[in-house]
């Protein structure tokens, strides 16, 4: 098949052994953005599958019907950015391995990372040396101090591994289905949401975003966090109601963000609010962004579009277009 893959900004995926996967098959990588959608379906044109960088590229309705030789878009994990009932007009195969049990090792990293730099004031105390001053301030240290996780997957799990072997209480809030598994497994369960936001040091939000979770934490959320407390998300901005942690910020409650997701990405406006407070540590949504993780997310894309050709596809998400007389080169 003529095989596309979008958004490989460092040329990375070609050096992984993954890449090995898609022997035989001609292969064309684009490391840069086009600058519109006319352009980038004109990238496409010849394009028969489609390989997604994550939700690096929007998949929408308009772009679809640009898109006359694709039979086959392939990604991995959740999808929000992708228009399905767009690509189920057009007849277009829509496969996604959500990768059940399999937690992003390099988000969870990048998470506890955030939340020592916060602690210990990293950013503050680099900008420091580096202007020629020396110490700005005084750090905390995480241990005792309490991290509650929002969301009980399996990232959020590896995330309380983290916490506890660095002496961190961890407290969880979830759907009602998450508490009730959190529960069983003996985990602490605040005694309800505004108890939960109130009682942490640092709080992390791991939730996939679907239309049920978008805008889950409001500014009634942030506002009940303490003066000394740190929000942290790494996992999608929608999740958090719009304007809500800017207000929130302002007001004083919390006292710290660290962020790697934006409402508007890539995010390259170095004079946006967020990214410019004073009390944000921002990171470029490199949560994911491992060459380790890039090796796995990968291979397991390759896979999809090598069952597809050999008639055997897998991790349909709308099987309904399916065929198994289409011609899958």
């Amino acid at each position: 098949m003529k095989v596309h893959i979008l958004d490989d900004y460092f040329g990375t995926l070609r050096g992984l052994p993954s890449y090995s996967r898609l022997a035989g098959h001609e292969v064309t990588v684009w490391q840069d953005r086009a600058p519109g959608e006319e352009a980038l379906a004109a990238r496409l044109h010849d394009a028969e599958a489609l390989v997604l960088f994550r939700d690096r590229t929007q998949i929408t309705e308009s772009l679809v019907a640009r898109l006359p030789n694709v039979q086959l878009i392939a990604m991995r994990s959740a999808y929000p950015h992708v228009d399905v009932a767009a690509l189920t007009r057009a007849g277009i195969l829509f496969c996604s391995n959500m990768h059940a049990g399999t937690p992003s090792i390099a988000a969870a990293e990048l998470t506890f990372a955030l939340i020592l730099a916060a602690a210990r004031d990293l950013d503050g105390q680099i900008t420091s040396m580096r202007a020629g001053r020396w110490q700005s301030g005084v750090g905390r240290s995480v241990k005792g101090r309490t991290l509650g996780l929002y969301g009980y997957g399996s990232i959020a799990r590896v995330v309380a591994d983290y916490a506890r072997a660095f002496g961190m209480p961890v407290v969880w809030w979830a759907s009602e289905e998450g508490r009730r598994r959190a529960a069983f497994d003996g985990q602490t369960i605040a005694k309800c949401r505004a108890a939960f936001f109130e009682r942490a040091d640092f709080v992390s939000i791991h939730v996939r975003l679907t239309e049920s979770t978008r805008s889950t934490i409001t500014r009634d959320d942030l506002m009940a966090m303490r003066p000394d407390a740190v929000f942290v998300n790494t996992a999608r901005a929608g999740l958090v109601a719009p304007g809500a942690l800017l207000a929130a910020l302002n007001a004083g409650r919390p006292g710290r963000a660290a962020l790697d997701v934006w409402d508007r990405e890539p995010m390259i406006d170095p004079d946006d609010d967020l990214v410019s407070h004073t009390r944000v540590i921002p990171t470029p949504h490199i949560g994911f962004v491992t060459e380790d993780e890039l090796d796995l997310q990968f291979a397991d894309i390759y896979d999809i579009v090598n069952a597809n050709c050999a008639g055997d596809p897998v991790h349909m998400i709308n099987p309904e277009v399916y065929s198994p007389y289409r011609k899958l080169r």
